[in-house]
């Protein structure tokens, strides 16, 4: 007789996206699978706390007739879905049935089936294709004078954004980033040194601008640049580059994340090609390179390729600590810290390289909140979620406020902005780079 474990032991596994084959996109097999998975997660329970995707699906079941998943309508699994926004920590951190337990659960890329099959069938609002358009929007808004200056202040305008979450369903309180038109593409500035090969980096690097770190913080980028220079590694641009796909990957607009693989992928492999290792300053990209475009394209040579080259800022800062090659000579102390672990960073299974390499900044402390920002680009943005978010941000919120230390910071500039707008507390706003080129008083 055949029994089965309870829990797992062992490391989690992932398979491949098989979302070119017929039977990814069917329906009844997609609500099949929801049943399935649903009924599992039902009788385990260990994710509630993580976001509002699993309170809301055992609601859908204790509300139900049977109080069981087959009393659910299967009408309503889209309610469930609509609240992932696949930050993968129920996955990496929680479920104890994922590969290679038999029972094979890999809940956010089956939300990321549903999601898929809901964008085929025309079931997505005007409003989202804008939002996850984050390149059409930039271009739009940089690339004429004075535009990006208008649209800031119609952003903090109390009527406009009124109308806006009225007609868009844009949430009215929630911050919207600024908008630059002098861009970090244009600002960048990088002088030319010699690389030094330590352990398994290069020392030359190329800097994936990415979206949000090019339109939204261009002066990031030369934060990056003095750091990554005061330490012996030679930075240069992406020679051209394209959204990373990871809003339209949430969207289920699989079609765009292959267009803007297309785009993105040769020229990234030829810089590798060239002797360079890629870095973004947006945990999200990074994650996009090192786990889902490789589980979308498993046999693609070049993927395989940018996978490998692709690291975290700090990640590969420590790499070179760690064989003796990372400048110690720090001119001040940073004090305590509040450091929020961006949710997309954490499933990169890396450790907290952000928290160790500015721990070592004399008279540092930094103090870890391993708790989702509840932003997720868009789910703190849109009116029906906004208040989800909040309650996701909660944990983190208070613990900001109780620490009142010198400064907050997280890898995540979004979740950071989200976090700023809630906390009652006199902490400043710093992204972990800046923090370091002020240790080194650059």
């Amino acid at each position: 007789m055949k029994t089965h474990r309870e829990g797992n032991l062992q490391a989690p596994t992932r398979h491949p996206l098989n979302w070119k084959e017929d039977n990814f996109w069917q329906a009844d097999e997609i609500n099949e699978e929801l049943e399935r998975v649903f009924d599992i997660c039902h009788g385990c329970r260990r994710c509630v706390s993580l976001c509002d995707t699993f309170p809301t699906l055992f609601d859908l079941v204790d509300e139900s007739e049977t109080m069981e998943v087959d009393g659910v309508n299967t009408a309503d699994y889209d309610k469930v879905v609509d609240q992932c926004y696949l930050c993968d920590l129920c996955y990496l951190t929680k479920c104890p049935y994922v590969p290679p337990h038999e029972w094979n659960v890999d809940f956010p890329h089956l939300m990321l089936r549903a999601k898929a099959q809901k964008f085929k069938a025309g079931k997505v609002r005007l409003r989202d294709r804008i939002l996850t358009s984050t390149d059409a929007l930039g271009k739009a808004i940089t690339t004429i004078p004075l535009v990006d200056l208008t649209v800031n202040a119609l952003n903090n305008n109390s009527l406009f954004r009124s109308a806006l979450d009225t007609t868009m369903g844009i949430h009215k309180q929630a911050p919207l980033p600024a908008y630059h038109r002098n861009t970090l593409r244009k600002k960048f500035n990088a002088d030319k040194i010699k690389a030094k090969a330590v352990a398994a980096t290069t020392g030359k690097v190329a800097f994936y601008a990415t979206c949000y770190g090019n339109y939204h913080t261009p002066d990031l980028g030369q934060d990056f640049v003095k750091v990554f220079e005061h330490n012996g590694i030679s930075i240069n641009l992406v020679d051209k580059e394209a959204c990373c796909g990871m809003p339209k990957l949430e969207l289920g607009d699989l079609d765009s994340v292959d267009a803007l693989k297309e785009k993105n992928i040769p020229i990234l492999a030829s810089m590798v090609d060239e002797g360079y290792d890629l870095i973004a300053p947006i945990p999200s990209c990074v994650l996009m390179y090192k786990q889902e475009l490789p589980l979308m394209y498993p046999e693609d040579p070049d993927v395989q390729k940018v996978q490998d080259a692709f690291y975290d800022p700090f990640e590969y800062l420590y790499l070179r600590h760690k064989a003796g090659e990372f400048n110690t000579n720090f001119k001040q102390s940073l004090g305590d810290i509040s450091y929020q672990v961006a949710c997309h960073l954490r499933v990169q299974k890396i450790g907290y390289k952000t928290r160790d390499i500015l721990n070592l900044v004399p008279d540092t402390q930094v103090q870890t909140i391993e708790r989702c920002s509840g932003h997720d680009g868009t789910y703190a943005v849109k009116k029906e979620t906004r208040s989800k978010s909040l309650k996701i941000a909660r944990p983190v919120v208070k613990q900001i406020n109780a620490a009142q230390n010198r400064y907050f910071a997280s890898d995540c500039p979004m979740a950071a902005v989200h976090i700023e707008n809630l906390a009652d507390s006199s902490a400043v706003t710093s992204h972990p780079m800046t923090l370091l080129r002020k240790a080194y008083g650059i």
